[in-house]
């Protein structure tokens, strides 16, 4: 009974952290270098304004744009998002961790996202994934409006589907190409092309060693075998749908469970498939991944999800020496 009391209050206590204050919003642009294309994307972060709304053509995103960043040596969330995903995929979540006291900074993956899927097939998108997101740290830490308010030591990095792929291989992971030859036994895809044709990428993907912790939310595991994790030494919260989807499995998910020799929490999500990661806004809510099995209630395991994402964010990174 006590643990579950303490429980509730430590929900209860992030649940009204994010009543605090409004979540500030800005864009960034990540610009061309030797290393990769320009990354467009944005920035959520505490803001002392009354809550508003932010209208980005038929999104809405609650929020003030543009608005003073309230605080100083704030910890640092940056969000990678899944196949076909974008950077504004995940912003319930980083709308909570803002209104808690974080900066979170989200950028479109080129080639693999919304609106682009010109390199989505591509085994070195999955080299370059990880480099994207090493270079938006260089960018929050060095020229962006919010560097001054960063504590570079409190960083973490939350992930769904590819872009917990993403976050694995930036905490320590390292991709066993050959290994993947299981999944690709029934599979059409380019990627799977290249790997039974022994196309393996040259170049080696980048861990960042400056990534102190990692929410990583049905993330992507096929092109990992049992050994890939050895590398991986930070905490990690792990999420899995119990349901999954053709391509990310609660099987593989637990594999990854298993494997992972860093501290970790598991969560599995009942009657979740792997799309319900994503809260639909109003204009999609009649596409097929955005509509709800009668036994799931999407926006309430939301508020559940985040106010978990955002306990574990905080025990690590706001605590952290």
């Amino acid at each position: 009974m006590l643990a579950q009391l303490l429980a509730l209050l430590a929900i209860t206590l992030c649940l009204t952290a994010t009543l605090a204050q409004a979540a500030g919003f800005r864009f960034i642009e990540v610009p061309t270098a030797a290393d990769g294309p320009a990354l467009t994307g944005a920035i959520w972060y505490p803001c002392a304004d009354p809550p508003g709304e932010i209208h980005l053509g038929p999104l809405t995103l609650p929020g003030v744009r543009d608005c003073p960043i309230s605080g100083d040596k704030l910890p640092l969330v940056v969000v990678s998002h899944g196949d076909g995903g974008q950077w504004w995929g995940q912003h319930d979540t980083a709308e909570t961790l803002a209104d808690a006291g974080f900066v979170v900074a989200a950028i479109n993956h080129p080639g693999d996202s919304f609106g682009d899927m010109s390199r989505s097939g591509d085994l070195a998108e999955f080299v370059e994934r990880p480099t994207d997101i090493k270079r938006l740290i260089d960018l929050m830490l060095g020229a962006s409006p919010a560097a001054s308010k960063i504590d570079p030591e409190r960083i973490g990095v939350f992930g769904v589907s590819a872009g917990g792929y993403t976050a694995l291989v930036l905490i320590g992971a390292n991709p066993d190409w050959p290994g993947a030859t299981e999944f690709c036994q029934h599979s059409s895809l380019p990627r799977c092309e290249q790997i039974r044709r022994k196309e393996f990428p040259v170049q080696p993907v980048v861990h960042d060693p400056r990534i102190k912790t990692a929410v990583l939310a049905d993330p992507g595991t096929v092109f990992f075998s049992a050994g890939s994790f050895a590398g991986v030494k930070v905490p990690v919260q792990l999420w899995a749908s119990e349901r999954g989807n053709p391509f990310v499995t609660p099987a593989s998910v637990a594999a990854l469970d298993r494997n992972l020799p860093a501290k970790h929490e598991y969560r599995v999500v009942p009657n979740a498939w792997h799309e319900d990661f994503w809260l639909c806004p109003a204009f999609l809510k009649e596409l097929p991944d955005c509509k709800d099995a009668p036994d799931f209630d999407r926006v309430a395991f939301h508020k559940q999800f985040n106010a978990a994402v955002l306990g574990f964010f905080r025990s690590h990174l706001m605590q952290a020496p």
